[in-house]
């Protein structure tokens, strides 16, 4: 129905190497210090990867959002890959501190998720108050916001806030599918939020924990682009026995998008898909 080789367009691989959940205790290769975070971004880069979302954490490893951890990270990450695009977190999963205060760093994206979601062992807090602040306050200093998508009714809040002028289209939508509290990671599922997003919108999808690779396959079939890393699994297998590094995910996913005939967008060619200016721009 949708697969049409490179009609769909070059693929946008997003490396989202840290997140929230992962730990050195589970998985050495997670990054947490700006340094890793950085050096993991290098190689991603120099393999295919044009986007990366990140999070920081503190001395501790503990996840944080203090400002000048992540300007530490943004700068050395802008100084190292030309043109990659930054995609903040403003998560609301980390309890105190300014999830807004990231945005004064100008990264080109932040996260923006419009719904409080149960996972399994944490709630990502997000009333509407704060989701509109976060909104107008990316459109205030020109950062696009990334909307998360983790259940369907995520759409129609976006869907408002583009009727109020809160977001200005086109947006661009990125769906986390599979984890406890999220839409299941089923192809089913994709289409209709596919044919659901408002028109002349953008799209990526990630696979959590063992749907990380069907997920992946899925969007790049569809025409859409990929987020992978050890923010959504440590694991490289279905079954969670093997753990990964976000370097061999990075290549899974650029020799999946070759066998299956979508070429990888360069950093420009990934800013003019999505609109975006020049970094920090």
């Amino acid at each position: 129905m949708y697969y049409r080789g490179n009609e769909l367009g070059k693929l946008i691989i997003q490396l989202a190497p840290t997140g929230i959940v992962p730990t050195k205790e589970s998985n050495p290769s997670v990054p947490v210090t700006p340094e890793e975070i950085i050096g993991q971004t290098i190689t991603a880069y120099r393999l295919g990867v044009s986007s990366v979302h990140i999070h920081a954490r503190d001395e501790a490893g503990r996840p944080t959002t203090r400002k000048d951890i992540y300007e530490e990270i943004i700068a050395g990450i802008r100084k190292t890959c030309p043109g990659i695009i930054i995609c903040a977190s403003t998560s609301g999963r980390i309890p105190g501190g300014r999830r807004d205060e990231v945005l004064d760093l100008a990264p080109d994206m932040a996260s923006l998720t419009p719904g409080s979601v149960t996972f399994r062992d944490s709630i990502s807090i997000n009333p509407s108050g704060e989701i509109m602040h976060l909104a107008r306050e990316m459109a205030r200093q020109g950062v696009k916001p990334e909307i998360e998508v983790f259940e369907a009714g995520f759409i129609n809040t976006a869907r408002y806030l583009q009727k109020k002028g809160i977001l200005a289209a086109p947006l661009f939508f990125n769906f986390l599918m599979g984890s406890l509290g999220s839409i299941p990671a089923d192809v089913r599922d994709l289409v209709y939020l596919v044919e659901s997003l408002p028109e002349g919108s953008t799209w990526a999808a990630a696979g959590i924990g063992r749907f990380q690779m069907q997920v992946a396959a899925a969007a790049i079939l569809m025409g859409g682009h990929v987020r992978i890393g050890l923010e959504d699994s440590i694991y490289r297998d279905y079954q969670e026995r093997t753990l990964t590094t976000n370097e061999e995910l990075v290549k899974w996913v650029v020799g999946m998008a070759q066998c299956l005939g979508r070429e990888i967008a360069s950093p420009r060619e990934a800013r003019e898909i999505l609109g975006l200016g020049s970094p920090g721009g």
